[in-house]
Protein backbone atom coordinates (compact mmCIF):
# COMPACT_ATOMS: atom_id res chain seq x y z
CA UNK A 1 0.00 0.00 0.00
CA UNK A 2 1.02 3.63 -0.29
CA UNK A 3 2.48 5.61 2.61
CA UNK A 4 -0.75 7.54 3.24
CA UNK A 5 -2.76 4.35 3.66
CA UNK A 6 -0.14 2.85 5.95
CA UNK A 7 -0.26 6.03 8.03
CA UNK A 8 -4.03 5.97 8.57
CA UNK A 9 -3.80 2.24 9.28
CA UNK A 10 -1.31 2.99 12.04
CA UNK A 11 -3.60 5.62 13.58
CA UNK A 12 -6.63 3.30 13.35
CA UNK A 13 -4.70 0.45 14.94
CA UNK A 14 -3.68 2.78 17.75
CA UNK A 15 -7.36 3.54 18.33
CA UNK A 16 -8.27 -0.14 18.21
CA UNK A 17 -5.58 -0.77 20.85
CA UNK A 18 -7.96 0.76 23.38
CA UNK A 19 -9.68 -2.63 23.41
CA UNK A 20 -6.66 -3.68 25.50
CA UNK A 21 -7.38 -2.77 29.17
CA UNK A 22 -3.70 -2.14 29.88
CA UNK A 23 -3.59 0.45 27.09
CA UNK A 24 -7.01 1.95 27.87
CA UNK A 25 -6.27 2.44 31.57
CA UNK A 26 -2.80 3.97 31.24
CA UNK A 27 -2.60 7.20 29.29
CA UNK A 28 1.20 7.04 28.91
CA UNK A 29 1.01 3.48 27.58
CA UNK A 30 -1.68 4.58 25.11
CA UNK A 31 0.51 7.44 23.82
CA UNK A 32 3.46 5.07 23.49
CA UNK A 33 1.32 2.48 21.70
CA UNK A 34 -0.05 5.11 19.30
CA UNK A 35 3.52 6.15 18.50
CA UNK A 36 4.47 2.48 18.07
CA UNK A 37 1.60 1.67 15.70
CA UNK A 38 2.19 4.76 13.58
CA UNK A 39 5.95 4.17 13.34
CA UNK A 40 5.49 0.42 12.91
CA UNK A 41 3.03 0.97 10.07
CA UNK A 42 5.68 2.98 8.19
CA UNK A 43 9.05 1.49 9.06
CA UNK A 44 9.16 -1.45 6.59
CA UNK A 45 9.15 1.11 3.76
CA UNK A 46 12.38 2.68 5.00
CA UNK A 47 13.99 1.03 1.96
CA UNK A 48 12.34 3.73 -0.18
CA UNK A 49 15.55 5.71 0.43
CA UNK A 50 17.17 3.35 -2.09
CA UNK A 51 15.60 5.54 -4.78
CA UNK A 52 18.24 8.11 -3.89
CA UNK A 53 20.88 5.72 -5.23
CA UNK A 54 19.25 4.48 -8.42
CA UNK A 55 16.15 2.76 -9.75
CA UNK A 56 17.91 -0.55 -10.33
CA UNK A 57 18.81 -0.97 -6.66
CA UNK A 58 15.35 0.23 -5.62
CA UNK A 59 13.56 -2.24 -7.92
CA UNK A 60 15.68 -5.16 -6.74
CA UNK A 61 15.37 -4.45 -3.02
CA UNK A 62 12.17 -2.47 -2.29
CA UNK A 63 9.84 -4.62 -0.18
CA UNK A 64 12.63 -7.16 0.11
CA UNK A 65 14.63 -7.66 3.29
CA UNK A 66 12.72 -4.91 5.15
CA UNK A 67 9.51 -6.92 4.65
CA UNK A 68 11.05 -10.30 5.48
CA UNK A 69 10.26 -12.59 8.41
CA UNK A 70 13.37 -11.48 10.39
CA UNK A 71 12.47 -7.84 9.77
CA UNK A 72 8.90 -8.34 10.99
CA UNK A 73 10.37 -9.75 14.21
CA UNK A 74 13.16 -7.21 14.65
CA UNK A 75 11.39 -3.93 13.73
CA UNK A 76 8.99 -4.10 16.73
CA UNK A 77 11.84 -4.86 19.12
CA UNK A 78 13.85 -1.89 17.87
CA UNK A 79 10.87 0.50 17.95
CA UNK A 80 9.81 -0.71 21.40
CA UNK A 81 13.35 -0.29 22.74
CA UNK A 82 13.48 3.34 21.62
CA UNK A 83 9.96 4.22 22.74
CA UNK A 84 10.43 2.56 26.13
CA UNK A 85 13.29 4.98 26.77
CA UNK A 86 11.09 7.95 25.85
CA UNK A 87 8.00 6.63 27.69
CA UNK A 88 9.69 4.96 30.66
CA UNK A 89 6.50 4.17 32.58
CA UNK A 90 4.68 2.61 29.63
CA UNK A 91 3.94 -1.10 29.66
CA UNK A 92 6.70 -2.55 27.49
CA UNK A 93 5.00 -5.86 26.70
CA UNK A 94 1.80 -4.28 25.41
CA UNK A 95 3.78 -1.62 23.55
CA UNK A 96 5.67 -4.40 21.79
CA UNK A 97 2.51 -6.41 21.04
CA UNK A 98 0.70 -3.55 19.29
CA UNK A 99 3.84 -2.37 17.50
CA UNK A 100 4.40 -5.91 16.25
CA UNK A 101 0.82 -6.02 14.97
CA UNK A 102 1.37 -2.73 13.09
CA UNK A 103 4.55 -4.03 11.40
CA UNK A 104 2.94 -7.38 10.60
CA UNK A 105 -0.15 -5.73 9.06
CA UNK A 106 2.03 -3.48 6.91
CA UNK A 107 3.77 -6.46 5.36
CA UNK A 108 0.58 -8.53 5.22
CA UNK A 109 -1.50 -5.97 3.31
CA UNK A 110 1.36 -5.34 0.86
CA UNK A 111 1.04 -8.97 -0.23
CA UNK A 112 -2.35 -8.16 -1.74
CA UNK A 113 -0.90 -5.57 -4.17
CA UNK A 114 0.33 -6.40 -7.67
CA UNK A 115 3.88 -5.37 -6.66
CA UNK A 116 3.97 -7.77 -3.72
CA UNK A 117 6.76 -8.41 -1.21
CA UNK A 118 9.48 -10.92 -0.44
CA UNK A 119 7.67 -11.70 2.79
CA UNK A 120 8.92 -15.30 2.91
CA UNK A 121 12.60 -14.41 3.13
CA UNK A 122 14.94 -15.98 4.23
CA UNK A 123 13.14 -19.20 3.24
CA UNK A 124 12.33 -17.95 -0.26
CA UNK A 125 13.13 -14.88 -2.34
CA UNK A 126 9.96 -15.38 -4.37
CA UNK A 127 7.79 -12.28 -4.71
CA UNK A 128 4.40 -12.87 -3.12
CA UNK A 129 1.84 -10.73 -4.95
CA UNK A 130 -1.86 -11.59 -4.92
CA UNK A 131 -2.84 -8.56 -7.01
CA UNK A 132 -6.34 -7.87 -5.71
CA UNK A 133 -5.83 -4.42 -4.15
CA UNK A 134 -4.31 -1.40 -5.90
CA UNK A 135 -1.29 0.21 -4.22
CA UNK A 136 -3.62 3.10 -3.41
CA UNK A 137 -7.17 1.93 -2.89
CA UNK A 138 -9.54 4.88 -2.37
CA UNK A 139 -12.14 2.73 -0.60
CA UNK A 140 -9.70 1.39 1.99
CA UNK A 141 -8.11 4.81 2.49
CA UNK A 142 -11.52 6.49 2.69
CA UNK A 143 -12.87 4.03 5.25
CA UNK A 144 -9.86 4.66 7.47
CA UNK A 145 -10.30 8.43 7.17
CA UNK A 146 -14.00 8.14 8.06
CA UNK A 147 -13.16 5.96 11.06
CA UNK A 148 -10.54 8.42 12.32
CA UNK A 149 -12.94 11.33 11.79
CA UNK A 150 -15.68 9.55 13.77
CA UNK A 151 -13.19 8.92 16.56
CA UNK A 152 -12.34 12.63 16.56
CA UNK A 153 -16.07 13.32 17.11
CA UNK A 154 -16.10 11.09 20.19
CA UNK A 155 -17.34 7.85 18.65
CA UNK A 156 -16.04 4.78 20.47
CA UNK A 157 -12.79 3.88 18.64
CA UNK A 158 -12.99 0.17 19.46
CA UNK A 159 -16.49 -0.20 17.99
CA UNK A 160 -15.72 2.16 15.10
CA UNK A 161 -12.53 0.43 13.96
CA UNK A 162 -13.92 -3.06 14.58
CA UNK A 163 -16.81 -2.29 12.24
CA UNK A 164 -14.42 -0.66 9.77
CA UNK A 165 -12.08 -3.67 9.61
CA UNK A 166 -15.04 -6.03 9.28
CA UNK A 167 -16.17 -4.05 6.24
CA UNK A 168 -12.63 -4.10 4.82
CA UNK A 169 -12.39 -7.86 5.36
CA UNK A 170 -15.59 -8.35 3.32
CA UNK A 171 -14.22 -5.95 0.71
CA UNK A 172 -11.10 -8.10 0.30
CA UNK A 173 -13.26 -11.19 -0.24
CA UNK A 174 -15.25 -9.35 -2.92
CA UNK A 175 -12.01 -8.33 -4.64
CA UNK A 176 -10.86 -11.96 -4.79
CA UNK A 177 -14.19 -12.97 -6.30
CA UNK A 178 -13.96 -10.22 -8.92
CA UNK A 179 -10.38 -11.13 -9.80
CA UNK A 180 -11.30 -14.78 -10.26
CA UNK A 181 -14.17 -13.79 -12.54
CA UNK A 182 -11.85 -11.62 -14.65
CA UNK A 183 -9.28 -14.42 -14.94
CA UNK A 184 -12.01 -16.78 -16.18
CA UNK A 185 -13.18 -14.17 -18.68
CA UNK A 186 -9.60 -13.77 -19.96
CA UNK A 187 -9.30 -17.52 -20.42
CA UNK A 188 -12.61 -17.57 -22.30
CA UNK A 189 -11.41 -14.72 -24.53
CA UNK A 190 -7.96 -16.26 -25.06
CA UNK A 191 -8.50 -20.05 -24.96
CA UNK A 192 -4.79 -20.88 -25.40
CA UNK A 193 -3.73 -18.55 -22.58
CA UNK A 194 -1.27 -20.25 -20.24
CA UNK A 195 -0.28 -17.31 -18.01
CA UNK A 196 -2.26 -14.23 -17.02
CA UNK A 197 -1.73 -11.26 -14.77
CA UNK A 198 -4.87 -9.46 -13.62
CA UNK A 199 -3.89 -6.31 -11.75
CA UNK A 200 -6.20 -3.88 -9.95
CA UNK A 201 -6.61 -0.20 -10.69
CA UNK A 202 -8.06 2.62 -8.59
CA UNK A 203 -11.46 1.95 -10.19
CA UNK A 204 -13.45 -0.83 -8.57
CA UNK A 205 -14.45 -2.76 -11.71
CA UNK A 206 -11.42 -1.90 -13.87
CA UNK A 207 -8.47 -4.31 -14.07
CA UNK A 208 -5.28 -4.38 -16.11
CA UNK A 209 -4.80 -7.57 -18.08
CA UNK A 210 -1.56 -9.01 -19.45
CA UNK A 211 -1.58 -12.57 -20.73
CA UNK A 212 0.69 -14.98 -22.52
CA UNK A 213 0.07 -17.95 -24.78
CA UNK A 214 2.68 -20.14 -26.42
CA UNK A 215 2.86 -17.76 -29.38
CA UNK A 216 1.65 -14.31 -28.32
CA UNK A 217 1.46 -11.70 -25.57
CA UNK A 218 -1.91 -9.99 -25.02
CA UNK A 219 -2.49 -6.67 -23.28
CA UNK A 220 -5.86 -5.23 -22.40
CA UNK A 221 -8.32 -4.06 -19.80
CA UNK A 222 -11.26 -5.68 -18.08
CA UNK A 223 -14.41 -3.97 -16.93
CA UNK A 224 -16.29 -6.54 -14.90
CA UNK A 225 -16.30 -9.63 -17.10
CA UNK A 226 -15.87 -7.67 -20.32
CA UNK A 227 -12.35 -8.05 -21.75
CA UNK A 228 -10.89 -5.59 -24.24
CA UNK A 229 -7.60 -6.68 -25.83
CA UNK A 230 -5.71 -3.62 -27.07
CA UNK A 231 -2.40 -5.10 -28.19
CA UNK A 232 -1.20 -8.49 -29.38
CA UNK A 233 2.51 -9.20 -29.82
CA UNK A 234 4.07 -12.29 -31.31
CA UNK A 235 6.56 -13.86 -28.92
CA UNK A 236 10.18 -13.93 -30.06
CA UNK A 237 12.98 -15.11 -27.75
CA UNK A 238 15.52 -12.47 -26.86
CA UNK A 239 18.45 -12.96 -29.26
CA UNK A 240 21.59 -14.42 -27.72
CA UNK A 241 24.12 -12.10 -29.33
CA UNK A 242 27.22 -10.58 -27.69
CA UNK A 243 25.57 -7.15 -27.63
CA UNK A 244 22.35 -8.42 -26.06
CA UNK A 245 24.25 -10.56 -23.57
CA UNK A 246 26.27 -7.54 -22.53
CA UNK A 247 23.17 -5.37 -22.26
CA UNK A 248 21.28 -7.73 -19.97
CA UNK A 249 24.30 -7.95 -17.67
CA UNK A 250 23.87 -4.23 -17.00
CA UNK A 251 22.42 -3.52 -13.56
CA UNK A 252 19.42 -1.63 -14.93
CA UNK A 253 18.33 -4.36 -17.33
CA UNK A 254 19.12 -7.11 -14.84
CA UNK A 255 16.92 -5.39 -12.25
CA UNK A 256 14.12 -5.02 -14.81
CA UNK A 257 14.26 -8.72 -15.75
CA UNK A 258 14.18 -9.76 -12.10
CA UNK A 259 11.06 -7.64 -11.58
CA UNK A 260 9.03 -8.05 -14.75
CA UNK A 261 7.37 -11.39 -15.58
CA UNK A 262 5.96 -10.24 -18.94
CA UNK A 263 7.97 -8.06 -21.29
CA UNK A 264 8.82 -7.69 -24.95
CA UNK A 265 12.03 -6.39 -26.50
CA UNK A 266 13.18 -4.06 -29.24
CA UNK A 267 16.69 -3.78 -30.70
CA UNK A 268 17.63 -0.90 -32.96
CA UNK A 269 20.73 0.67 -34.49
CA UNK A 270 21.13 4.34 -33.61
CA UNK A 271 22.59 7.01 -35.89
CA UNK A 272 25.46 7.54 -33.45
CA UNK A 273 26.64 3.97 -34.04
CA UNK A 274 25.30 2.52 -30.80
CA UNK A 275 22.89 -0.39 -30.49
CA UNK A 276 19.84 0.14 -28.31
CA UNK A 277 18.40 -2.81 -26.41
CA UNK A 278 15.00 -1.96 -24.95
CA UNK A 279 12.85 -4.11 -22.66
CA UNK A 280 9.19 -3.12 -22.28
CA UNK A 281 7.00 -4.24 -19.38
CA UNK A 282 3.56 -5.22 -20.69
CA UNK A 283 1.69 -4.90 -17.40
CA UNK A 284 1.43 -1.11 -17.31
CA UNK A 285 -0.13 0.07 -20.55
CA UNK A 286 -1.25 3.71 -20.18
CA UNK A 287 -2.53 6.08 -22.88
CA UNK A 288 -1.33 3.73 -25.65
CA UNK A 289 2.17 3.64 -24.14
CA UNK A 290 4.17 1.22 -22.03
CA UNK A 291 5.93 3.56 -19.59
CA UNK A 292 7.94 1.04 -17.55
CA UNK A 293 11.08 0.21 -19.55
CA UNK A 294 14.74 -0.68 -19.36
CA UNK A 295 17.13 0.61 -22.02
CA UNK A 296 20.84 0.09 -22.64
CA UNK A 297 23.05 1.58 -25.34
CA UNK A 298 25.97 -0.65 -26.30
CA UNK A 299 28.89 0.25 -28.55
CA UNK A 300 30.75 -2.02 -31.00
CA UNK A 301 33.35 -2.83 -28.35
CA UNK A 302 30.61 -4.23 -26.11
CA UNK A 303 30.68 -1.36 -23.66
CA UNK A 304 27.39 -0.23 -22.12
CA UNK A 305 27.62 3.50 -22.77
CA UNK A 306 24.49 4.37 -20.79
CA UNK A 307 21.40 2.68 -19.44
CA UNK A 308 18.21 3.39 -17.56
CA UNK A 309 15.23 1.63 -16.03
CA UNK A 310 12.08 3.18 -14.65
CA UNK A 311 8.89 4.97 -15.55
CA UNK A 312 9.11 7.14 -18.67
CA UNK A 313 6.06 8.83 -20.20
CA UNK A 314 7.80 10.55 -23.12
CA UNK A 315 10.58 9.50 -25.46
CA UNK A 316 12.29 12.89 -25.08
CA UNK A 317 12.59 12.43 -21.33
CA UNK A 318 14.03 8.95 -21.80
CA UNK A 319 16.65 10.18 -24.23
CA UNK A 320 17.64 12.99 -21.86
CA UNK A 321 18.09 10.44 -19.08
CA UNK A 322 20.29 8.34 -21.32
CA UNK A 323 22.31 11.26 -22.67
CA UNK A 324 23.40 12.31 -19.21
CA UNK A 325 24.30 8.71 -18.42
CA UNK A 326 21.76 8.52 -15.62
CA UNK A 327 21.18 5.23 -13.81
CA UNK A 328 18.42 6.66 -11.61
Amino acid sequence: MDSGTHLVMGVALGGLALVDPVVAENNLTFVAVMAGTVIGSQVPDVDTVLKLRNNAIYIRHHRGITHSIPAVLLWPIAITAVLSIIFQDANVLHLWLWTFLAVFLHVFVDIFNAYGTQALRPFSKKWVALGVINTFDPIIFGLHCIGILLWAFWFDPVITFTVMYTIIFVYYIIRFILQAAVKKAVHDAIPDEDYVIVAPTMRFFNWRVAAKSKTHYYVGRAYGKKINIYDKFEIHPLPKTPIVNKAIEDSNLAAFISFSPLYRWEISELECGLTEVRLIDLRYRSNDRYPFVAVAHVDDDLNVVNSYTGWIYSEDKLQRKLQIGSSN
